[in-house]
């Protein structure tokens, strides 16, 4: 195993942590004394899907285990060129859900807006990797999405997704959040990010004031799918939010030799409610291009659940799920 001290990057500063965020698969693999030719075939730009790590979630992954289930979610491999039946560039139906460019709307009730196409981490089995964010996401389009928001009474929840939404830095955020403010059927917010689990940095004082001060009822959606994802920092910022009496989940999504393991999402679920989030959903994979090798079987899957409710209490239950293009709601397993 290969010893590591306390990085000296550590800061504050989110935008200074992402700019030192590894791009590069070999550069990754030699940071973890692992051999850089694991990355072969996966290739520097992978289909245009390149890797992105932070360092601070590079530091949570074990040196020298080629298998370590962090490393396994971000690493390209050469399976992400073989080509399977039933794996699309649009597994979930987003391009018949278009509202407005940038606006989708697949469920009563509720809109979502894509907010940006940058994330933090690239994770291999993202089911928008390959989502045409330049053309849905310009201020243009922004505005549009906006007005046409603001002419469905129906519509009171907002989804803030993207990408990922904090990676607008809080005047951008902000300037989104009182526009979205300012339509009066709108009364819940929800926002699915990343950021307080791969860049924890982010979960900045300013940041958590403004969510806590907004008008709207806000819900803070995380996304772990393991327990060692779940490190000092990122309790700090899931502690932030927390204070500030947002109500936050957890979505994960069962993944193949990351945590199809009745031992690993117990573990998980227990660490997210020591933590303060709920176990929400566990998502059977999107399944979109380039990400076959992480499928779990759904029959598999059920077993899995069977070991979880012999194991654990209802309430750290998150619920199995799968999203189905066209249906009302995703579609409820287990």
């Amino acid at each position: 195993m290969v010893a590591r001290t306390q990085p000296r990057w550590q800061t504050l500063d989110w935008k200074r942590d992402l700019a030192l965020a590894f791009t590069r698969p070999a550069e990754l693999l030699a940071y973890l004394g692992l051999d850089p030719a694991l990355a072969v075939g996966g290739g520097e730009a992978a289909h245009g899907f390149p890797l992105l790590v932070p360092r601070g979630f590079a530091d949570l992954m074990e040196p020298g285990n080629a298998a370590d289930p962090l490393l396994r979610q971000v690493l390209p491999l050469p399976d992400e060129d073989t080509e399977r039946p039933g794996y699309t560039r649009d597994p979930v139906g987003d391009r018949n859900a278009v509202l407005a460019p940038g606006l989708l709307q697949k469920y009563p009730h509720r809109a979502l807006l894509i907010t940006t196409g940058a994330c933090a981490v690239h994770c291999r089995y993202c089911f928008r990797r390959h989502f045409p964010y330049r053309e849905e996401t310009s201020r243009a389009n922004r505005t549009a999405a906006l007005s046409a928001l603001a002419l469905r009474p129906d519509i009171d929840e907002v989804i803030l997704s993207g990408g990922d939404p904090l990676m607008l830095d809080d005047a951008a955020l902000g300037r989104l959040l009182d526009r979205i403010e300012d339509i009066a059927h709108v009364t819940r917010l929800r926002l699915h990010t990343r950021l307080p689990v791969v860049l924890p940095s982010r979960i900045t004082p300013a940041l958590c004031e403004r969510l806590a001060g907004s008008r709207l009822k806000t819900v803070v959606v995380i996304h772990a799918n393991h327990p060692a994802e779940l490190g000092a920092a990122a309790a700090a910022a899931l502690d932030a939010l927390g204070a500030r009496r947002l109500l936050l989940l957890n979505q994960a999504v069962l993944l193949r030799g990351v945590n199809d393991d009745p031992d690993v999402l117990a573990a998980l679920s227990e660490r997210l409610f020591a933590l303060g989030v709920r176990p929400y959903y566990l998502h059977m994979l999107d399944r979109v291009a380039g990400a076959a090798h992480f499928d779990v079987a759904e029959e598999r899957a059920r077993r899995l659940m069977n070991h979880l409710r012999a194991r654990l209490s209802g309430y750290l239950m998150p619920r199995l799920a799968r999203e189905v293009p066209g249906a009302d709601s995703k579609v409820t397993l287990a």
